[in-house]
């Protein structure tokens, strides 16, 4: 098990396979143990790094999140990369780990070749956002299957993660905060917005958000599946990894072209 240092916290990482450096960032009340399963659709192409950002999984606790925990997740991805001297890499963020993607490559596009942003509402949080988290993280502390992957990825502590990162987001919906630290039009590097049309966690008009997205982006693509549940890159996993290597490699060659 490895660990590197930020703000006098332990944060958990993982590496897995060799090739060019992919950094996998999960979603709220998630873990990296929600990509593990995932590794040998990824490890034959990529050095594959998995991240448990601050208060997830096996890093340090925290007392309470930041309603910007998406840019506060991208410094963290930054610390990590620079910690771990492997030059630029590509990012895979999906749902909240989508915002910390996008995030990152905004703050530091010095450490980013491209980010797959996968399975989140885009540029706001979707209507009714708080009523329908609220609703969820109920249903979800209800259903057996639900609490068992909240302890699968946190462990015993589960319920206090979950309360606290409910806590910050309704915060974050009730101040209104901006999602991105920065305008999108200042996103330099190529980004694949990723997505399933029967995802019942994300906005009902995710293609058309994708979509618009793009326009404002100097280089970017939309893939939406017509089936699969929340994230897609799990949901459809195969289809989802052929993408990805697709999109990752061709850009990192057209970064060495360019050197």
């Amino acid at each position: 098990m490895a660990y590197f240092q930020y703000q006098n916290k332990s944060i958990f990482y993982e590496e897995y396979g060799q090739g060019k450096p992919l950094v996998f960032l999960h979603g709220n009340t998630a873990s990296s143990k929600m990509f593990e399963l995932l590794m040998p659709l990824y490890t034959d192409s990529f050095r594959c790094i998995l991240i448990d950002f601050l208060g997830n999984g096996k890093s340090d606790r925290v007392e309470k999140f930041s309603p910007d925990m998406w840019h506060d997740e991208a410094m963290q991805t930054a610390a990590l990369i620079e910690h771990l001297s492997c030059g630029k890499v590509s990012l895979i963020g999906t749902s909240g780990g989508a915002w910390a993607a996008i995030n990152t490559a905004l703050e530091r596009p010095d450490l980013i070749c491209s980010v797959i942003a996968d399975s989140f509402d885009g540029r706001t949080l979707n209507d009714n956002f708080s009523e329908k988290l609220v609703s969820e993280r109920k249903a979800a502390k209800a259903d057996i299957q639900s609490r068992q992957f909240y302890e699968w990825c946190q462990g015993s502590d589960w319920e206090t993660v979950v309360d606290l990162d409910t806590e910050a987001l309704l915060l974050c919906a009730e101040e209104k905060r901006p999602l991105f630290h920065k305008p999108l039009t200042e996103l330099k590097v190529p980004v694949l917005l990723m997505g399933s049309r029967e995802d019942e966690m994300c906005r009902s008009n995710l293609e058309e958000e994708y979509r618009e997205m793009a326009s404002l982006l100097p280089e970017a693509a939309v893939h939406i599946f017509p089936t699969g549940g929340h994230p897609a890159v799990a949901s459809n996993a195969e289809e989802a990894a052929k993408l990805i290597k697709d999109f990752v490699g061709r850009h990192s060659d057209e970064m060495v072209e360019h050197k």
